[in-house]
C-alpha cells in the first residue's frame, strides 16, 4: 500500500491586495528616486564650469539630505534627496529646489482632493483617521480635528478669492448649469438639503471652467437670479450664446431676465429619464430608444419626423409622458443651430453631472448638523480639482464662430449648408 506524506505549509497571512500595494509602492520610490537623482546630476552638470581658484568645483553633490515620507494614495513612501552644496562666495550662491519634490511637501495634491471627497461622502472629521487608514492602508497619517479646521478656514479664503474675481475679460459661448444636492444635514430645519448652483462655461478658446458656485434655497428663480446677477456685475455683460440646463423653471426664468439674448438648451439625458418615469417598465426600451432616434437625427427635420412618432405612439396610453416631452420640443432642438461637432457638448448637462456623481447620491450622513460654509467650500475644492481633467470641446476653432454669430443650419455653418 502506497504512503501519503502530509507536510502542513504555512502561507504568508499578507493578503494579495496587501503584497500589490507593497509592489506598487516600492516602485513609486524607485522611480521617484531616479527622477530627482536626475534632478540634480542635471543642476550640478549644468554649473561643472564655475570653478574656484583651485580649480575645484563649486557646486557639488554632499551625501543626502534625511528621508523623507510622502503621503500618497500608495499609503506613504519614503523619498531621500541628494544634497547639493554651493561653495561659491554668499553673494553667489544658489539654493537648489527639487521640481520634482517641492521642500516642505508631506503629501500628494490627489490627497488634498481626496478630504473634500470624504467630507461629502458623508465622512465627519473626527472620522477621517479611520477613514484614511481604511483607504491608503495602516500606515497613514491621518489629520487632526485641528489640522482638518485649519484646511477647511484656508480653503474658504480660497473660494473668497475665487468668488470675487473679475470676470471682465471673460467671453463664453456656452454655458451649463445644475443645482446639485447634497445630503450633508443643515441646522436650518426649513433647508435641511443644501443646494449647490453650479454654474460653467465654454471660452472661446474651447475650454471648459468654472464660472460660480454659490448655494441657494432649493432652486428658487432668485438663488439663480441672484446668482447670475453677481455674476454679471463682477464683468460677464456680454451674453452668452447658449445655456444648457434640466427642466428647473427657475434657472430659465431668471436667465430670461438677466440674459435675455442667451438661447436655451434643455438637457436631454434630464428630459428622458422625466418622460420614462411615467410609463410602466416594460415600455421603457423602446420609449427610450424612441427618445434616442429624435436627438440622434441628422437634421431638424428628421428630429421633428422621430418626435412626432413619439408623441403619436404612446399618447394614448401614457398623455402624461408625451405632454412631458411635447412641453420642451422647441428647446430640445435648439442644438441644431450650432456646430454639429459642438452636439455632444451641449445637448447635456453632463460635465456637471459627471463631476460631482460619487458624492450627489450618496445615502450617508454626517453625524450632526453639517455647516452650509463648509459644505459650499468643499465643492469649490472638488470641482477645482476635476477642471483639471475636463476636455476641451470638439473643434475648439468654430467656437470663435459661435461667438461672432455666425449662422449654423443643422450642424453646418449656413454658408456650407
Amino acid at each position: 500500500m502506497t504512503e501519503r506524506n502530509e507536510k502542513l505549509v504555512q502561507f504568508p497571512q499578507q493578503s494579495s491586495r496587501d503584497v500589490l500595494t507593497e509592489v506598487l509602492r516600492d516602485g513609486a520610490r524607485q522611480l521617484l528616486a531616479r527622477a530627482i537623482e536626475a534632478e540634480v546630476d542635471e543642476y550640478v552638470t549644468a554649473h561643472a564650469a564655475t570653478v574656484d581658484d583651485a580649480g575645484r568645483r563649486c557646486v557639488v553633490r554632499n551625501g543626502h539630505l534625511p528621508t523623507r515620507a510622502i503621503q500618497t494614495p500608495l499609503g506613504d513612501v519614503g523619498i531621500t534627496q541628494p544634497r547639493v552644496r554651493d561653495r561659491r562666495p554668499l553673494g553667489d550662491r544658489e539654493t537648489f529646489r527639487s521640481s520634482i519634490l517641492p521642500p516642505y511637501l508631506r503629501k500628494t495634491s490627489s490627497l488634498d482632493e481626496l478630504y473634500p471627497w470624504l467630507y461629502l461622502k458623508g465622512i465627519s472629521t473626527g472620522g477621517f483617521n479611520d477613514a484614511l487608514q481604511a483607504l491608503l492602508g495602516p500606515d497613514a497619517r491621518g489629520l487632526s480635528a485641528t489640522t482638518i479646521t485649519r484646511l477647511k478656514a484656508v480653503w474658504e479664503q480660497e473660494y473668497d478669492g475665487w468668488s470675487t474675481r473679475s470676470l471682465a475679460q471673460r467671453r463664453y459661448a456656452y454655458v451649463w448649469a445644475d443645482g446639485v444636492y447634497f445630503n450633508v444635514r443643515l441646522a436650518d430645519t426649513d433647508n435641511k438639503r443644501q443646494c449647490i448652483l453650479v454654474v460653467m462655461g465654454a471660452t472661446r478658446e474651447g475650454t471648459k471652467e468654472l464660472i460660480a458656485i454659490t448655494d441657494g434655497y432649493r432652486e428658487s428663480e432668485q438663488s439663480w437670479r441672484e446668482l447670475l446677477l453677481d455674476v454679471q456685475a463682477r464683468g460677464l455683460t456680454i451674453d452668452p450664446e447658449l445655456a444648457i440646463g434640466d427642466g428647473a423653471l427657475g434657472f430659465w426664468a431668471a436667465v430670461r431676465k438677466v440674459f435675455p439674448q442667451t438661447r436655451e438648451q434643455r438637457c436631454w439625458v434630464h428630459k428622458t429619464a422625466n418622460v420614462l418615469n411615467k410609463m410602466p417598465k416594460g415600455v421603457q426600451p423602446k420609449a427610450k430608444a424612441m427618445l434616442q432616434a429624435i436627438w440622434m437625427a441628422e437634421t431638424k427635420a428628421a428630429a421633428d419626423t422621430a418626435f412626432d412618432l413619439v408623441v403619436a405612439t404612446f399618447h394614448a396610453k401614457y398623455p402624461a409622458a408625451t405632454a412631458c416631452l411635447e412641453q420642451d420640443r422647441d428647446v430640445l432642438l435648439t442644438f441644431y443651430d450650432f456646430p454639429a461637432e459642438h452636439w455632444i457638448h451641449i445637448r447635456t448637462t453632463n460635465p456637471i453631472e459627471s463631476t460631482f456623481a460619487t458624492v450627489r447620491l450618496r445615502t450617508t450622513r454626517t453625524k450632526g448638523s453639517g455647516s452650509r460654509r463648509a459644505c459650499l467650500t468643499m465643492v469649490f475644492k472638488l470641482a477645482l480639482a476635476a477642471q483639471k481633467t475636463w476636455r476641451a470641446l470638439n473643434s475648439c476653432q468654430l467656437i470663435a464662430a459661435v461667438i461672432d454669430g455666425v449662422p449654423f443650419v443643422d450642424g453646418m455653418r449656413k454658408d456650407a449648408a
